[in-house]
């Protein structure tokens, strides 16, 4: 017997204590969705796994809990006892302890949830509305001669962006629309920047970009106001915003979304180098096909000249004149030949469409289908009376072996009232007892007085 098998005793079912821990855990994460839950961090342990064991508590509870490693790599913080935090979190239960627990899969800043939360509504709601929709995306152009960068002049952003457009392609001009990218109003400046540019319609694409911060600090490009201005854009527009984890609801409305602002420069900017290379193969193969072509039309024009110098125009004139008188007496008896041929061909199917006229075979139809209606008549009185004289032949049978003959001839049979059992013997019934006998019209019901045994 498994160890994780029920018992059996009598009419009780006897669970061990390791199927029951398994199956409260599969009734628990089965039970609850991800959840949201705030609280403290106390008995915080990092084992050398990675992992990290805590409590959560408020004033009044506390519960334990398992963030593992592989979303640890993902906090943006150091957590620590005695910090407030926000969690996302899986309803479960440790079964080898029988404790119940939680299982972190998201951790941050408990001052960040307002904001988290209000950033997931939002998010939801625009997607709703079809502002992150693929087909909305507009491509971006293969090389931009002017390119527009939305943000702080005086941020780390636009000095990275404008080194590496320096390094890959120093011909792109910029034009830098300043604008503040965290505080009180800088959403709505923004989103005016963003629509002035729109309108110009003086540079071939924007990038929105600024460095990296807390969800605090990048909370300017959550606003709705800066999504629906992006959407609403007429020119392809990228949006590099924070660091590569950092993740805004203007990444999601921009035409593309790049981990950095210099990876958003190294995106909307061809490889100066690699330009120039392919410039200089073009060039080569264009001298070498200019080259080919002129020796090509040299050869041909000296051909040109030889045959020109062989025979003079008006020779080449009258000779073409009678070519020309040739091959219209040809195409002449051409037309001709095709036409009569035509007339013949025209005059063989009408004679064909003659003997062939519908009312004929019309006719040759009706006569094979009268013909055929008369067999099929014939065919069925045949079989009918055949098969009348095979009823009969059984009729005569079945009268000759059925017990109603038998009985018309004078014998009865004899059956109990009560069971319908027949009697063939009269030792079976004794004296008192009643029987039916059926004869061959009617039947009788009698009272036996007297049995008589059968003499030889």
């Amino acid at each position: 017997m498994l160890v994780d098998e029920p018992l059996t005793t009598d009419s009780r079912q006897v669970y061990s204590v390791s199927r029951l821990n398994r199956e409260v855990r599969t009734l628990l994460e089965g039970s609850f969705p991800l959840i949201w839950l705030e609280g403290e961090i106390s008995n915080l342990a990092r084992p050398a796994s990675g992992h990290l064991y805590f409590s959560l508590k408020d004033a009044q509870a506390q519960v334990r809990c398992a963030m593992f490693r592989n979303r640890n790599l993902l906090l943006r913080f150091r957590p620590e006892n005695g910090a407030k935090v926000l969690v996302r979190a899986r309803v479960s239960l440790y079964p080898a302890r029988g404790e119940f627990q939680l299982s972190i899969e998201h951790m941050e800043p408990a001052g960040a949830g307002a904001l988290r939360q209000a950033f997931e509504a939002l998010k939801a709601k625009l997607d709703r509305e079809g502002l992150f929709a693929t087909e909305h995306k507009r491509p971006l152009p293969s090389l931009p001669q002017k390119l527009g960068v939305i943000t702080s002049p005086s941020g780390a952003a636009i000095h990275d962006v404008l080194t590496v457009l320096r390094r890959r392609f120093p011909a792109t001009e910029v034009l830098i629309y300043p604008v503040p990218v965290q505080g009180e109003g800088a959403a709505e400046e923004i989103a005016a920047t963003i629509r002035l540019a729109s309108e110009q319609a003086t540079v071939d694409a924007l990038l929105l970009t600024r460095g990296g911060g807390s969800l605090e600090d990048l909370w300017s490009f959550n606003e709705e106001v800066v999504a629906r201005a992006i959407f609403d854009c007429e020119i392809p527009l990228v949006s590099a915003v924070g660091h590569e984890v950092d993740v805004t609801i203007a990444d999601f409305v921009a035409d593309r979304r790049a981990p950095t602002p210099s990876a958003a420069a190294e995106l909307l900017t061809p490889d100066a180098q690699s330009w120039l290379a392919t410039l200089a193969q073009q060039e080569q193969r264009l001298l070498a096909l200019t080259r080919q072509r002129l020796e090509r039309l040299h050869e041909r024009s000296y051909w040109l000249q030889q045959r020109l110098m062989q025979q003079h125009p008006h020779r080449r004139l009258q000779d073409r004149s009678q070519r020309l008188d040739e091959l219209e007496q040809r195409l002449l008896n051409v037309t001709r030949n095709r036409i009569q041929t035509a007339q013949t061909r025209y005059n063989h199917a009408l004679s064909r469409l003659r003997q062939t006229t519908p009312v004929e075979r019309f006719r040759t139809a009706e006569r094979q289908c009268a013909d055929l209606q008369h067999r099929l008549g014939t065919a069925i009185e045949h079989i009918v009376s055949q098969q009348q004289r095979q009823l009969e032949g059984l009729a005569r049978a079945l009268d000759a072996v059925s017990p109603l003959a038998t009985l018309g001839r004078g014998y009865a049979i004899v059956r109990r009232p009560d069971d319908q059992t027949v009697l063939r013997n009269a030792a079976e019934a004794t004296p008192g007892d009643r029987i039916v006998a059926k004869l061959g019209h009617g039947q009788l019901h009698c009272l036996v007085e007297s049995i008589a045994k059968e003499e030889n």
